[in-house]
């Protein structure tokens, strides 16, 4: 309590008013504010590193130190404050730990992106010249995309490589692309022989096995053979068509054609027939020569007209063949009828009902062309087989009713969906095919709800089909096109000066846009077809010489620069295959393939050529690496030496007699650098100890003028003439020029004489910013001066002593 008292009354007496008349005086900062103040001034100014490096580490508060620390970037400071602060200034530490950390990380990121470039360039090199072809675009995606993601962080140079590497993958690429275009056309083709050949098999089959009161329509015939002719040319175009399909479609179509004509002669005909069938007075004659003039085919059934005609001209025939000719056609026809027979139990048997009635038409055929004696065995045997026919059908539509049921309804189905009509009509097909490889149905009902279902879902693909038609006659105007304006090209063009490049463009170009205007009607297109193909010949063939010809050229410089793979001197292979770089480039327009095969063998000649430049360059390395040993181990000597302190003259020589045996080695350039500085090094100290030497004869020359002259046959031979070109001076004017000369102070009562001299130099036009040399030239001659001027009173110790020290500061 009584120590609260009194601090109590010390407050109170300390709290005395001012007088108000006393102004009170400002505080005075301490020296620790204003240093504290001082530093946050620096602060606030964006101080330097250095300056951010001095707070960090002296600041007088921890939040200026800290700020400090913030400031700082460079990679030394913040080692050196890290190394202070580890055991004084935790949170400062910790800063700079972290931005040093920061720092480190960078640059190893920065160092991994490099590698990265670096393997991606590797990897792009690699994969132009890689035979590996597997997933080759997709490979070259990707690579493109991880480069991408380290573009920005590669070099002009490095980038312009994965450039030029892309390029070459990309036209890689593309020759694969062609390459399995061009497999996968013949593929198409080969697929488009073989549906026409089984197209055209299938068709004269149905026209053996036709009923002769039904022939098939003969236009629906005549658009079926141009057609499929179309599709065979198309499918045999540009491509190796074997001995067996070209036999097999020589031989059908020829005979569907051969159908198809005297179907059309049957047709026009009609009339005429007709007539001899309805007029019992035709004579057989006229009958035969009907007959002969339509010549129906052997291969196929007689029409019912044509069929008559002949009974009635055999029953009409005045005389029977001779017996032999006609017992042997009769075994032949029940030969024929035996082997039908058999072909019909077979199926029957295998319960083939489509194959069974063709084989049952055929041998009820077969069984009208004989007699009664003949065929007289066979018709009970026909009989057995038409009820097994009959069963087989019976059950079979027994059998299939359901299936058939169940296609209506799909069909139905499919009527009501919204399907794109290529697909619908794709698959209104697949169904028909289905209901025919059923047999068909006695059912009428059902064939017609079948019949009904099939329109109704066609109906729909008839305005699809319709466009369709109009888009193929678009796109036969814009062949019509294309062939139009090749055909002006080809006719104005002057094949002795034509730009070829702008020639394989444009039949490129042609091409290309050919084969997207399709599809197109095949009879409309064939004509159109005819001329485009001719219009390529007349571009090809000049085309085709001008490439061979630079593919010939091409050829020379590949055996050229294969030839440069040995040849010596290196220099002039190099130079050489440089210039067959640019002549490659130099040539025009070649085949792509042939120039792909060109191209590698040439890039592995020119490797091989560079290649010797970079085993010689490495095998320079190697030498420069050993010549630069050995001179390293000679400079550590004569640097070990020459640190020791002066040397003698001999040991100098010999120093720089061992330096230049080192003149012909393939040493570095800095290696080379280091030697010729010692070398240097060694002539200066050389021309020091020859100058030392020549100071400390003048020195004596000069002490020893006092008492006498020195003789002139012992002084240098050019001394006299020096002295000689001095004008007439007193000893002490000649050693005040001399302090002059050579920047020594004179004595202060020599000051105004030298102010003297110096403005009678200045008047002589002599200036004193002259170089050392000529300052000890100068010097030089005045020495000669004073040895040379016999011994008097001028001639003062003191004077000498002067004078040997300008002498020693010029030499200094």
């Amino acid at each position: 309590m009584a120590a609260f008292i009194q601090k109590l009354f010390k407050r109170r007496k300390a709290t005395v008013a001012p007088t108000p008349d006393v102004a009170p005086e400002p505080p005075r900062q301490s020296a620790h504010e204003q240093q504290l103040s001082d530093q946050r001034a620096i602060l606030a100014e964006s101080p330097s590193q250095q300056q951010a490096e001095s707070l960090a580490t002296e600041g007088v508060t921890a939040d200026i130190r800290l700020s400090a620390a913030q400031l700082l970037v460079d990679t030394d400071a913040l080692a050196r404050v890290q190394k202070l602060a580890r055991t004084k200034d935790k949170g400062v530490y910790q800063i700079v730990r972290q931005k040093l950390q920061s720092i480190r990380e960078r640059e190893q990121e920065a160092e991994r992106l490099s590698e990265r470039v670096g393997q991606l360039l590797k990897q792009a090199a690699d994969q132009a010249t890689s035979d590996d072809t597997k997933l080759y675009e997709a490979r070259l995606e990707a690579l493109k995309s991880q480069w991408a993601t380290v573009q920005e962080h590669a070099s002009a140079a490095q980038k312009t490589d994965f450039q030029a590497a892309t390029l070459r993958c990309r036209e890689r690429a593309d020759a694969l692309q062609a390459d399995r275009a061009e497999v996968q056309r013949h593929q198409e083709q080969a697929g488009q022989r073989t549906s026409t050949l089984e197209l055209l098999t299938s068709t004269l089959e149905s026209l053996k096995n036709t009923s002769s009161s039904e022939p098939p329509s003969v236009p629906s015939l005549d658009a079926l053979q141009k057609t499929q002719e179309n599709r065979w040319l198309e499918a045999t175009r540009d491509t190796e068509v074997s001995r067996s399909e070209q036999k097999q479609y020589q031989t059908l179509m020829p005979a569907l054609k051969r159908y198809i004509a005297a179907a059309r002669q049957l047709e026009h005909q009609q009339d005429l027939l007709q007539g001899l069938r309805a007029d019992p007075e035709a004579s057989a004659e006229q009958i035969r020569q009907a007959l002969d003039s339509l010549a129906w085919p052997s291969e196929f059934p007689l029409p019912a007209l044509l069929n008559e005609l002949h009974r009635r001209l055999k029953k009409e025939a005045p005389a029977a063949p001779p017996a032999e000719t006609a017992a042997a056609d009769q075994q032949a026809q029940v030969a024929r009828l035996e082997t039908s027979l058999k072909t019909l139990e077979a199926a029957l048997e295998a319960r083939q009902l489509k194959e069974s009635r063709q084989a049952f038409k055929t041998a009820q055929q077969q069984h009208r062309t004989l007699d009664q004696r003949h065929g007289r065995p066979f018709q009970a045997r026909l009989q057995l087989l038409a009820g097994q026919l009959k069963e087989l059908s019976d059950w079979q539509g027994f059998a299939t009713e359901p299936k058939q049921i169940a296609l209506c309804e799909q069909m139905e189905y499919l009527a009501e969906q919204p399907i794109e009509p290529e697909a619908k009509a794709a698959r209104i097909k697949e169904l028909q095919n289905e209901w025919r490889d059923l047999g068909g149905s006695p059912n009428r009902e059902l064939w017609a709800r079948f019949k009904q279902a099939s329109d109704a879902a066609y109906e729909p693909c008839k305005a699809y089909f319709a466009a369709k038609s109009e888009l193929k006659q678009v796109n036969l105007e814009k062949r019509r096109l294309i062939c139009s304006q090749l055909s002006t090209y080809v006719e104005q063009t002057d094949w002795a000066r034509v730009d070829w490049k702008a020639a394989e463009q444009i039949h490129r170009t042609a091409r290309d846009e050919w084969k997207a205007a399709w599809p197109v009607e095949f009879r409309d297109n064939r004509a159109v077809q005819k001329q485009f193909d001719e219009l390529l010949k007349r571009i090809e063939a000049p085309l085709n010489q001008e490439r061979e010809k630079n593919e010939a050229l091409k050829a020379d410089i590949v055996a050229r620069a294969e030839a440069l793979i040995h040849h010596e001197p290196l220099a002039e292979a190099l130079e050489q295959a440089k210039s067959l770089q640019t002549e490659w480039e130099a040539i025009g327009v070649t085949r792509h393939r042939e120039d792909r095969k060109l191209w590698r063998s040439f890039r592995t000649a020119c490797d091989q050529v560079f290649g010797r430049r970079e085993a010689q360059r490495n095998a320079r390395e190697v030498q420069t690496r050993d010549a630069d040993q050995r001179a390293n181990t000679l400079l550590a000597e004569v640097t070990a030496d020459l640190a020791n302190g002066s040397l003698p003259a001999d040991v100098l020589a010999a120093h720089l007699g061992k330096l230049a045996t080192l003149e012909p080695e393939p040493l570095s350039r800095t290696m080379r650098e280091q030697v010729r500085q010692a070398r240097q090094q060694i002539e200066d100290l050389q021309q020091q100890q020859k100058l030392q030497a020549r100071v400390t004869q003048w020195k004596q020359w000069i002490e020893s003028s006092l008492t006498h002259r020195p003789d002139p046959a012992g002084l240098p031979q050019h001394w006299p003439q020096r002295a000689a070109s001095l004008e007439p001076l007193t000893m002490h004017e000649l050693v005040i020029r001399a302090e002059i000369v050579s920047g020594a102070p004179s004595p202060a009562e020599d000051q105004a004489l030298r102010m003297e001299v110096q403005v009678k130099r200045l008047a002589e036009g002599i200036t004193n910013g002259t170089g050392a040399t000529n300052n000890f030239e100068q010097l030089e001659t005045l020495i000669a001066g004073w040895c040379l001027t016999e011994a008097d009173a001028d001639k003062t110790p003191p004077l000498a002593l002067r004078l040997i020290a300008a002498l020693e500061s010029v030499t200094a």
